[in-house]
């Protein structure tokens, strides 16, 4: 209700044009708490004041904090991207998504000289040259910078190089001149056009022309053979294999020769990565990895016209042709968006998604050394949403039955709590009930015997995620064995086929294909390979018992109480074979002490009595 001449925030929002601009929310200190863009304004704004259960739970929070709202009309949705994009950065404000990434981008600048310097710098001052970036890569950056010093006869001291100062001798060559790494410009000894040639051509594939410098430098040298020129000829070839070599390690190069700029996102809970790529004459000379932190709930089409706003803040103007994977919320003038499916601008844009999903795991490797806690709680989301699970998988066990030709038939279950192995709760089992290698029935069996226990000594201990390392079959039996006990529908249940490393879920005829660098995989494959591991370990025990059983309880007179006080005493049968009958028959009688030893050394005779 108003109170005199005061609007209320309803009356305000009512007040707010059908035209494209920027809204400002402030909470009741007046700081600005969220900024956005609208193709309307008042359409755009409306839809944030409807009935809370319409909105999801952060976004009701964002409205229950809005004091005040203000705009601010521009003409196109391009000025409105790029309004919000600075106002973001201007204010912060703790409702937006926000740039993960808090560093600065180094540049390489060529600077207005008379003779020009090259190098890389963090530092844009206006007026102080062509900056050329930024780069992701510190060391691809210096990687060309690198080979422009090999290529081109460059100084690299910092003097102020004038014609009165040459000639005024103001200046002596350095050791670079002497090792003929620079052409002598502090004395005059190269003229400004043929310096100026040299930082032209580095411009050039800064921007991209490598192809046309190459087919420059070809027809040069065709020409040259042809006037018997054939040290120009030499120079020009030397140069053209000098380029291809460089820039096939450094760059992509399309057949099709187009510019373009390729956006891409990969989504991770609140977070998404971007990667952008600028093509220019069909060679990619700028990548650049962004992430986002999405502190309320946002249109994927959304985060794409964020990125796109910063990349033009960062890159300036767009080429006319960007390659997105969907389309972003707003139109740029000048500026097509397509969405490739074959060809070399699909690959590009696969190139991009690849890198961005690097940057992500990238990420999410480096926060598991920082902070192991947040990464584990990440890969656990990543697998609740990878099997589309209800809870998270803090509690995870996995089985596995162990058997070679059918004997010591054994399984075993091991334990994660919140992604790390808890090993006290590992447990192996025998197979009691199953004659003979078979795997179904075992499983059965096995996750049968777990589970009963469970529920009598530990019934609010169930996990929410049960892998059985096997196919259909195995997951079939251990499913059966789950829905006799009446908690199938309480937990999931799945199975992690060896080949392909498939997921398979029950009532799915169609495996789930998880990507194999995915987090979600990996924990998988990590829990199955320790199942795996534990089970061949208790296998393996009681394979060896099994044989020092057979060797010794095969000698008449030795039965298993004599059996284990000799393998107490010595340790081993070989240390009972190396025994002397005297020091043996300390243990035993000496006949069976003397049948043992010849049981066991058959070569070796008998001691007369």
């Amino acid at each position: 209700m108003s109170d005199g001449n005061k609007l209320t925030l309803r009356d305000k929002i009512a007040l707010f044009p059908h035209s494209p601009g920027v809204y400002r929310y402030y909470d009741a200190s007046g700081k600005v708490i969220y900024v956005g863009k609208a193709k309307d304004l008042h359409k755009r704004v409306a839809q944030y004041f409807v009935p809370p259960e319409r909105l999801n739970v952060k976004t009701r929070v964002l409205v229950s904090k809005i004091a005040d709202a203000q705009f601010s009309v521009v003409d196109t949705e391009a000025d409105a991207l790029l309004l919000e994009n600075n106002l973001i950065k201007q204010y912060k404000p703790r409702y937006n998504i926000l740039l993960k990434d808090s560093k600065t981008y180094p540049w390489i600048v060529i600077t207005n000289d008379e003779y020009p310097r090259v190098f890389l710098t963090r530092r844009v001052e206006k007026g102080r040259g062509t900056y050329f970036g930024p780069y992701s890569s510190v060391s691809h950056a210096n990687y060309l910078l690198d080979f422009f010093r090999r290529s081109y006869p460059l100084r690299s001291c910092k003097l102020n190089i004038t014609g009165e100062a040459i000639l005024r001798h103001k200046f002596r060559p350095c050791l670079d001149f002497h090792i003929k790494r620079c052409r002598g410009c502090c004395i005059g000894a190269v003229s400004k056009e043929e310096y100026s040639f040299y930082i032209n051509e580095i411009a050039r594939l800064l921007k991209g022309g490598v192809n046309e410098i190459i087919n420059e430098y070809e027809r040069a040298m065709k020409q040259a053979s042809s006037e018997l020129r054939f040290e120009d000829a030499l120079v020009c070839k030397e140069r053209i294999e000098s380029l291809r070599k460089h820039y096939a390690k450094s760059i992509i190069s399309s057949s099709s020769g187009a510019d373009c700029d390729v956006f891409s996102l990969v989504f991770d809970g609140q977070d998404a990565f971007g990667n952008f790529l600028r093509v220019r004459g069909g060679a990619i000379i700028q990548s650049l990895n962004l992430g986002f932190r999405m502190n309320i709930e946002e249109e994927q089409e959304s985060v794409l016209s964020t990125f796109i706003a910063e990349i033009e803040s960062k890159f300036g103007a767009l080429a006319r042709e960007v390659i997105v994977p969907f389309k972003p919320d707003v139109e740029i003038d000048g500026v097509e968006f397509r969405i490739p499916v074959k060809g070399d601008k699909f690959s590009l844009l696969g190139l991009s998604a690849k890198n961005a999903r690097e940057y992500l795991f990238n990420t999410l490797k480096q926060k598991e050394r920082t902070d192991p806690d947040e990464y584990r709680r990440l890969v656990l989301e990543d697998l609740k949403k990878s099997l589309g699970m209800k809870e998270l998988p803090v509690h995870i066990e996995c089985f596995d039955n162990s058997n070679i030709q059918g004997t010591n038939p054994v399984a075993s279950c091991v334990v994660f709590r919140d992604g790390v192995p808890s090993k006290a709760d590992y447990r192996k089992f025998k197979i009691k009930t199953v004659v003979g290698a078979n795997d179904f029935a075992s499983m059965k069996e096995v996750v049968n015997r777990r589970y009963s226990r469970m529920l009598a000594e530990h019934p609010d201990d169930l996990p929410q995620l049960i892998v059985i390392d096997g196919g259909e079959g195995q997951l079939k039996f251990a499913s059966e064995a789950l829905a006799e006990l009446g908690i199938l529908d309480r937990l999931m249940v799945i199975g992690l086929a060896k080949r392909m490393e498939l997921v398979i879920r029950l009532n799915d005829p169609v495996p789930l294909f998880l990507d194999r660098n995915s987090h979600a995989l990996k924990v998988l494959m990590h829990i199955r390979d320790e199942a795996h591991r534990f089970g061949i370990t208790f296998h393996r025990s009681l394979r060896s018992k099994e044989q020092v059983r057979s060797i010794l309880r095969e000698i008449k007179g030795v039965g298993e109480q004599t059996e284990q006080r000799l393998l107490m005493h010595y340790g081993s049968v070989s240390r009972i074979a190396s025994a002397s009958v005297e020091d043996l028959s300390e243990m035993v009688s000496r006949p069976l002490a003397e049948r043992i030893l010849s049981t066991l050394n058959p070569e070796l005779p008998l001691e007369e009595e």
